[in-house]
């Protein structure tokens, strides 16, 4: 084996010395330029393609040296066209065109030219981290960032970053996005800016220049996916390296201070997303990355008479799942232009001499061999009678197969990229060519004296293959004795766009605990850690010295479990999702570990809940959002698993706050689990933020938050948090006891057992609460016709005119103490305990007249006021301003008796609750 240490080995990413303020994980912008490789080069040099039906790039080259691997061309202009790099319109008709990418640019703006080309954008991403693609959806004045044409049809987006592609090019994309916390791999301390290209706001502005930077017409401009900063491609050579975070830095959970091993988990999994919706047909359901299809109407169009339409498949994987890339050509077209167009449908930018293309005969051709062995290579001009797809004077009588593969020719050698798996090394890569006798063993061997660590010895290290999928990547152990020139073709063989997605590194052969913490839901609440060992052996069939019970919570029916192994911890996690236990389904959720040590001095992290039903339905694109801005281990949905893992994450962090999106309930479903969780947390009295999503928002309405979050920019929104004075608000208990539910002999064992609820807003018992019944019961039949507050609203008046000719016996059938004194109860039909001076979507309940027998009510005086209403028609006079309610108490110890079954409702979530004794009471510490 012959070391060949290339011009440029020692050389950074893209060639040249590594660029100030390139990002961690993205391509780097502004990388130096690089030579179209040629037949002997290895993964690393980027294959790539284009759309497919470009036009012909015989004699197509660089224009410029600035210009990183495209292959820029003169085109006339036939329709009004702008610059990707000033994002200024094109005027004449003449501009620049990369046939590969589509990047379109002004003959001025060549030489400035940053911006990597899409076929060698995966070999320049620095640390490669998945993507985390949601559901299709329509994404207005977006742009594709690998084709670079506007998202017209459904595209999909990162829920993570602000990648945004079409369908068919999520294969392309690169593994760019957000690290977002330390597994293990390359992991550094300092964080850089983390550049992604375009899709800004039509009037961004430059941060170095000033100038408009956003463009709504074309893909231009560069933004910080950390602390937001948006630039000029050009000009974002000019800031420094180093991301501080922006504006929400305090607020912001540093990646270096958040560690995940998630070996054999998708993205997905990691940032707890919900995949709600079942994968789409060619989106890559059980394939690595999802190769798509082209989609709907891209193969299936109508033709001129002139162009026919081809199937390209990249390899044996695509054939299997008949995920291809369609390809228009003319008829007359010569094979080595085919082969070009095949090629640059994949983004492969190889030198089209080291492949061929073989026919792939249709089912009804299985047994035409003539079909089966149509070959054409890319090596010289070939005869007459061997012309592949396209050729010239083909006889009627010879049908041209619609689908061919691309398949490489057998190499005798190449030149392999290998890469350090450590961050501080000084180069980014080293190049060595691989012979038929070259090992893994070999390589390593090679390698070392290149890096500088020769002297720590070969058993010391081990090469591996990782393949940079969009969707994930996955690392693999070479074995020593692995020939390295075999595994390239099979790679090749397989699928040639994974190739241009496969690299390999040298990484130290030293052995990572696995330590996988996983958080498990649903169980029966009240067990001891035994019997939750137990109860999850009978259900999983957990392994005892694999996994163990760290954190028990049992009042909530959850404990987090350590694994020691990464696929038991995958194993259990799959099984756990599909296991029912006494009837309920589990949860199972992958938690991160905050590293509390390395916070920064000023750090306060935001912990995110987010309700995604609440109210008009507008959580989900709040979910999105927030991951966007913060880290999304800190963003939890209440949906999948609560808030208890959320506080958690967080139990060890010194000091934190948190903002609760949703209703009324959702606030109080959180404030209810802060209390339980207090004495686990390290910042036992987090200050509380609102967004107010729900219906009524009463409590986002007092703590001057809204009286509902109307589409406001959700970085106003965090600004505000942050920006927020605390408030106290009193926080109260109630004791539900139902042991006299009767009178008779059985009363007792049929009773309900005693719980505890807590209290922010207000406790109501009758009439209000049937109608919150009534509309939480219609919510939960249909919920997709609850999206907006005017339609909930609705629904309430409704249930309200449905129960005029209510009768008025609320005061016969419950009996009311107030400091243990009993109260004579008026003629009502509903009895409220409110905290706040607001009811009903805002309306002042209690009233603003002085009462000497009163002390005039605080959120914050250790009192409850109790008012009753006499009906519906009371009820409307309070909203509407005309009234307000009947004042009957005010105390800090209420003991109320039902003596029959009714209807109670606390902070809007209600239920009817059995005959038996509430006793309301202060909870302890106020709310901030």
């Amino acid at each position: 084996m012959a070391a060949a240490a290339e011009p440029g080995a020692r050389a950074w990413l893209g060639g040249g010395s590594p660029r100030q303020g390139s990002p961690t994980s993205s391509p780097e912008l502004g990388a130096g330029s690089r030579s179209r490789s040629g037949p002997g080069s290895g993964p690393g040099s980027g294959p790539g393609s284009g759309p497919g039906s470009g036009p012909e790039r015989a004699g197509a080259r660089p224009l410029g040296p600035a210009a990183p691997s495209h292959s820029f061309r003169k085109v006339t202009l036939t329709k009004p066209t702008f610059c990707h790099l000033c994002s200024d319109f094109i005027w004449g008709l003449a501009g620049i065109l990369c046939d590969v990418c589509n990047f379109m640019s002004h003959e001025k703006c060549l030489k400035h030219v940053k911006t990597p080309c899409t076929s060698v954008a995966p070999s320049l991403v620095r640390v490669p981290v998945a993507h985390c693609f949601g559901p299709r959806g329509l994404y207005k004045r977006r742009f594709c960032a690998v084709c670079r044409k506007g998202l017209e049809a459904p595209g999909v987006r990162c829920e993570v970053c602000e990648l945004h592609v079409h369908p068919d090019c999520v294969p392309f994309a690169c593994s760019d996005c957000r690290q977002c916390h330390q597994d293990g791999h390359r992991d550094h301390d300092t964080h850089l800016h983390h550049w992604r290209e375009g899709n800004l706001p039509s009037g961004a502005r430059c941060e170095v220049c000033r100038k408009t930077c956003g463009s709504s017409d074309v893909l231009a401009g560069v933004r910080c996916e950390w602390c937001g900063v948006q630039a000029h491609s050009v000009c974002s050579a000019a800031l420094a390296p180093e991301c501080t975070f922006g504006r929400l830095r305090t607020m912001v959970l540093p990646p270096a201070c958040v560690r995940l091993l998630s070996r054999n988990f998708s993205k997905m999994h990691c940032f707890r997303i919900s995949e709600s919706t079942a994968p789409e047909p060619g989106e890559g359901d059980d394939s690595v990355d999802g190769s798509t299809p082209a989609g709907p109407g891209r193969e299936v169009m109508a033709l001129e008479s002139s162009k026919q339409t081809l199937k390209i498949f990249d390899g044996n994987d695509a054939v299997q799942r008949n995920y291809f890339r369609a390809i228009t050509v003319p008829r007359l077209a010569k094979s080595q232009e085919v082969l070009e167009a095949a090629l640059r449908a994949y983004y492969i930018t190889e030198d089209p001499q080291g492949f061929q293309l073989q026919a792939l005969p249709a089912p009804a051709l299985a047994g035409d061999s003539g079909a089966s062995g149509k070959v054409w290579s890319g090596g010289t001009t070939q005869e007459e009678g061997s012309r592949g797809p396209g050729a010239r004077d083909v006889p009627s009588a010879i049908r041209v197969p619609e689908a061919w593969v691309i398949c490489a020719l057998p190499r005798t050698q190449e030149v392999l990229k290998i890469y350090p798996a450590w961050l501080k090394v000084g180069v980014a890569y080293v190049s060595i060519r691989v012979t038929p006798q070259s090992t893994a063993r070999t390589v390593v061997l090679e390698v070392l004296p290149l890096l500088g660590r020769q002297a720590e010895g070969r058993k010391s290290f081990q090469l591996v293959e990782v393949l940079m999928g969009s969707r994930q990547v996955q690392r693999t152990v070479l074995a020593d004795e692995e020939p390295l020139l075999d595994r390239l073709r099979e790679i090749r063989q397989t699928s040639l766009r994974q190739m241009s997605q496969t690299r390999f590194y040298v990484a130290e052969s030293r052995v990572v605990a696995p330590r996988v913490s996983l958080f498990v839901g649903g169980l029966p609440p009240g067990r001891s850690p035994q019997e939750y060992s137990s109860l999850l052996d009978e259900a999983v069939a957990s392994k005892a010295g694999l996994v163990s019970v760290s954190h028990v919570y049992s009042t909530q029916g959850a404990v987090v479990l350590d694994v020691a192994c990464f696929a038991e911890a995958e194993r259990l996690y799959m099984l756990v999702r599909d296991t029912a236990v006494h009837g309920r389904p589990l949860t199972a959720l992958v938690l991160p570990d905050v590293l509390h040590l390395k916070l920064p001095p000023d750090c306060r992290p935001l912990l995110v809940f987010v309700n995604p039903r609440s109210g008009g339905l507008k959580g989900r694109d709040l979910l999105c959002s927030f991951r966007k801005l913060l880290n999304p281990h800190q963003v939890f949905e209440l949906t999948n698993g609560g808030p208890l893992p959320g506080f958690h994450v967080f139990s060890q962090v010194p000091c934190f706050r948190v903002l609760v999106c949703g209703g009324d309930g959702t606030v109080g479903w959180v404030l209810a689990a802060l209390e339980e969780m207090r004495h686990r947390l390290a910042c036992p009295e987090p200050a509380v933020a609102i967004l107010p999503l729900g219906t009524g928002n009463d409590l986002g309405r007092v703590l001057r938050w809204g009286a509902g979050y109307s589409g406001e920019d959700p970085f106003s929104v965090l600004v505000s948090v942050d920006e927020a004075d605390a408030v106290l608000v009193d926080r109260w208990t109630i004791l539900l006891d139902a042991h006299e539910a009767g009178g008779g002999e059985n009363s007792v064992a049929d009773a309900e057992p005693p719980k505890i609820v807590h209290m922010s807003n207000y406790c109501g018992i009758g009439i209000d609460a049937e109608l919150s019944l009534d509309f939480h019961q219609a919510r939960e039949e249909e919920p997709g016709k609850f999206t907006s507050r005017f339609h909930n609203k609705g629904v309430y008046v409704r249930a309200g005119l449905q129960k005029l000719s209510h009768p008025r016996g609320l005061h016969r059938a419950l009996r009311l103490q107030a400091e243990q004194q009993e109260v004579e109860l008026p003629s009502i039909e509903g009895l409220i305990f409110i905290n706040i001076p607001s009811w009903g979507s805002g309306a002042d309940l209690w009233g603003s007249d002085s009462d000497s027998r009163f002390e005039k009510p605080r959120m914050d005086d250790g009192l409850l006021e109790v008012v009753g209403v006499t009906g519906v028609v009371h009820m409307g006079q309070v909203q509407g301003g005309l009234r307000s309610g009947i004042r009957i108490a005010q105390g800090s110890y209420f003991r109320v008796t039902l003596l029959k079954a009714t209807p109670v409702q606390v902070d809007g979530e209600p239920w009817v609750q059995a005959p038996g004794h509430m006793i309301i009471s202060a909870a302890g510490p106020k709310m901030g």
